[in-house]
Formats: structure tokens, sequence, C-alpha cells
């Protein structure tokens, strides 16, 4: 059986759930709070020697950075598939996904935002001001770039959900939890909505795992 260190908030870590969910894969959840430091400890650096989650281990394999892992569960589980068949449609999904995981999430984190109102010296407003600054520039790019091509359908490539939608969910999520209007991306919402009325979705949501904390 596949090892699943998580973290219930990070969204990256929900993107993998979100996979294995979707393609119906057993896995053994352990949990890294990231709030207490545990992605700190040694145990955990001698796995994931960046200290982030998500982690998934098969076998003998380790296995970091959520897009990879996604990757491997897609070439180790084909089905469902989470890429196009042809190049083009691979290539569009894979744009659209790391329009969030490589240029939107990557700023707006916990360790950006606390390295903001720690060493920085910066306030919570202006934290805040920050986080809503990068998510109004990603997702308005992101809302762009699936009204306007008709390779977009009920989700972000077609009919089917796959690694764009993935990427989507969990970066609304985080927006709505930092107060940032989302009523500027029509079509994103709709994705969601497509999105959340399946069970794979609800099974990974937050507050659907063990170690869901109602905290902040």
């Amino acid at each position: 059986m596949l090892t699943f260190y998580d973290y219930f908030r990070s969204s990256a870590a929900w993107r993998v759930r979100l996979a294995l969910h979707m393609k119906g894969v057993p896995f053994e959840q352990r949990f890294v709070h990231l709030r207490k430091g545990e992605q700190r400890s040694a145990d955990y650096l001698k796995l994931n020697p960046q200290g982030l989650v998500p982690t998934l281990i098969d076998g003998g394999t380790v296995l970091t950075q959520s897009l990879a892992i996604v990757e491997y569960l897609d070439e180790t589980h084909p089905t469902p598939p989470l890429l196009p068949a042809d190049p083009a449609g691979r290539a569009r999904v894979r744009a659209l996904a790391l329009m969030v995981a490589a240029d939107l999430h990557p700023i707006n984190n916990l360790r950006v935002l606390q390295h903001l109102t720690g060493p920085m010296g910066q306030s919570v407003e202006a934290r805040d001001a920050w986080y809503r600054h990068w998510i109004a520039t990603g997702l308005s790019a992101l809302e762009a770039a699936v009204a306007g091509s008709p390779a977009t359908g009920t989700f972000c490539h077609g009919e089917t959900p796959g690694l764009a939608d993935l990427t989507l969910v969990p970066q609304l999520f985080n927006a709505r939890r930092f107060g940032c209007p989302v009523e500027p991306y029509p079509t994103l919402l709709r994705i969601e909505a497509a999105c959340q009325a399946l069970p794979a979705f609800e099974r990974a949501l937050p507050r659907n795992q063990p170690d869901f904390e109602a905290a902040p």
C-alpha cells in the first residue's frame, strides 16, 4: 500500500489526495502538521529534504512535488487518465496546472506568508494585501485562459476532470479563506462546481481528513 504524508490544509497535498481518490488507489495517510513545524523534523527531512508536503512512498520509491506525484500515479494507475491522449492537450493541461502550482501557489504558501510577518516584519494587513494581489493576478490569467479556449468543457479541458482541475479547486478554497473575491472568475467557478459534484472531490476536502482542525 502507498504511504502518503499529508496535511489537511496543504493545497499541494490536496492535489495528490484528489488523484488518489479519483483513481481509487488505497493509501495510508501519515500526517505532518505544518503549523507545528513537524515538516522540519530530522526524520521527515530524510524523506523530503525540502521539508514540504506531500511525500508519497511506493515500495522503495520516495516521491515529492505534487504534480510529479500526480503524473506518477497517472502512469502507474492509468484509469481514469488525468492527462489527455494527444500531445497538444497534455501540454495545455500541464500549462493550466502550472499557472497555479508553479506561478501562483508558491508565492502565497505558508512558509512565504510566515516569512513576511516574521523576518520581514510585515503586518498581517500587508501580508493579506500581498496574498490578494497575487491571487487576483493568477486567477485572472487562469480565467482568461479557460474562458477563451474551445478546449474548455465542463472541466478545464473537455468533459472529464484532470490535472488542471486538481490544482484549481484547492486554490479557489484558499482564495476564499483569505477573503479574496472570486466572483470575477465565472468560468473557474463553474468548473469548480462540476468538480465538487464528484465523490472523489468530496472525499478529498480538508474537512473530511482525519487531521482536520477548525482553527485558523
